[in-house]
């Protein structure tokens, strides 16, 4: 990941990229739950039945890129932070860090909740903790292989990255930052972070937050579970409907199709300014110097 910190990248990040800053946002209501389960582990099931009962919002890896104003720069400014901070070691992150992008939020999961777990944890000291997990390991393996490590095969989705400001971020926080992040992806190949390291990591994330957590603050779940342990833990009354299943494979496969049509429009008015910009230079060139 070392080339992410050369002067190129911020180049890219603070100038042909960028995007208008946001406000950064103010907590109105405490963060109550942190689900730190990896992504693949019914993270989007788990934001359902979280708004189902009254965790209103609760943030999930897809309001990264989804949400407008979009906070996705903001994202890898913390990113950069956690994996690019001081020689001295000395990271240290706030709950006003956090607050800036989901001050909103009374729960997190997905991608947010998983690559920051630590710093969430000790941020968020009376925030309850849900560490989400599936109990086959080589399923979740082959579900993460088969989605977030094959997304840099959409070679539409990666050349759109290049010609959108919002796909180049969705790009940039996602396979550059976070996935290649914490599935210690050395070569920023997300592909061969989750092939080679995948089931190691998930492995030690989970037994990181059993060290970090105290048992009465911990929940470990997995979406077999339902409703009745996770409410019994939140002190929720359990909903009278089944437990909500998101985010097949297939569902994420049409969240990318989504993300291609959002960012085509975008992509194709650079390709028609560019397209005048070069004729335009080409007339000129022609006139004054041909």
């Amino acid at each position: 990941m070392a080339h992410l910190n050369t002067w190129w990248y911020r180049f890219l990040e603070d100038h042909v990229y960028a995007l208008p800053e946001p406000p950064p946002r103010v907590r109105t209501k405490p963060l109550e739950v942190i689900c730190v389960g990896l992504p693949r582990s019914a993270t989007e099931s788990l934001q359902h039945a979280l708004l189902t009962i009254g965790y209103d919002h609760t943030y999930h890896g897809w309001d990264i890129i989804y949400e407008e104003p979009n906070y996705a720069p903001q994202w890898v400014k913390l990113c950069r932070k956690k994996w690019f901070g001081p020689l001295d070691g000395n990271t240290k992150f706030t709950q006003e860090d956090f607050d800036a992008v989901m001050g909103h939020s009374t729960a997190v999961t997905d991608a947010a909740g998983s690559v920051f777990a630590a710093e969430l944890i000790e941020a968020y000291p009376n925030a309850k903790i849900v560490l989400n997990y599936r109990k086959d390991l080589d399923a979740w393996h082959r579900s993460a292989s088969q989605t977030l490590a094959n997304v840099k095969h959409n070679w539409m989705l990666w050349i759109i990255s290049f010609l959108s400001r919002h796909g180049f971020w969705a790009w940039h926080v996602y396979l550059d930052f976070m996935w290649s992040g914490i599935f210690r992806g050395l070569d920023n190949d997300i592909e061969t972070g989750v092939a080679r390291n995948g089931k190691w990591v998930y492995k030690e994330h989970c037994n990181m937050i059993r060290g970090l957590v105290p048992k009465e603050r911990l929940l470990e779940w997995t979406v077999e579970d339902g409703w009745e342990p996770l409410c019994e833990f939140l002190g929720k009354q359990v909903p009278n409907e089944p437990f909500p299943h998101a985010n097949t494979a297939v569902g994420w496969h049409n969240h990318e199709d989504k993300l291609t049509r959002m960012y085509m429009v975008e992509a194709l008015q650079t390709v028609v300014v560019l397209s005048v910009f070069v004729l335009g230079a080409g007339a000129l060139v022609q006139k004054f110097i041909l």
